[in-house]
């Protein structure tokens, strides 16, 4: 199966205004970063497209992360970017993220400036590579589900081969 089939079936999972979101968002990283590496996990709780020089995980810069109900964009090395709008959130060591929600968020100079900023440590990295290349790096077995509760997910027991169990009796 190609990437783009298998991306197609990851956004499947979840709500129309998340997909929207996340592939305007995704457009809009593709055209800034237009070398590189786009790596995509599908991961336990979200699913994210990491960008970077490289095809290591290790070198991703910045990502966007898909959630039930919003779309998260980090910033690998965000705990030492300035950021004088103060539009990070986060405490950890490394990560800093920004919630894109509304979308408008992303276009904003702040956000804007902030993404300048990150990638321009690795500008030479960027320029040698490759036109971007996407790549599935990995497919969790087992996931969070991917729309909010009550989003018309079918519930475990009204699936086909499932009993219910005695917590699913009134």
């Amino acid at each position: 199966m190609s990437d783009d089939a298998q991306i197609a079936g990851f956004l499947a999972k979840y709500a129309p205004a998340i997909v929207a979101d996340l592939q305007v968002a995704r457009a809009a990283l593709t055209r800034l970063v237009p070398r590189g590496y786009e790596l995509v996990y599908d991961n336990y709780n979200a699913l994210a497209f990491g960008f970077g020089p490289t095809p290591r995980a290790s070198d991703v810069v910045i990502s966007l992360a898909a959630y039930p109900k919003w779309v998260t964009l980090f910033f690998l090395r965000g705990a030492s970017l300035a950021d004088p709008a103060c539009l990070l959130q986060g405490s950890g060591s490394r990560v800093r993220s920004v919630r894109l929600s509304p979308l408008a968020v992303l276009e904003s100079a702040g956000v804007q400036d902030l993404l300048g900023r990150a990638l321009a440590g690795d500008a030479v990295a960027f320029g040698a590579a490759p036109a971007l290349t996407t790549i599935v790096k990995s497919v969790s077995a087992k996931q969070r589900p991917r729309q909010p509760p009550g989003a018309g997910i079918a519930p475990a027991a009204a699936k086909p081969g499932n009993r219910p169990s005695r917590r699913d009796s009134p």
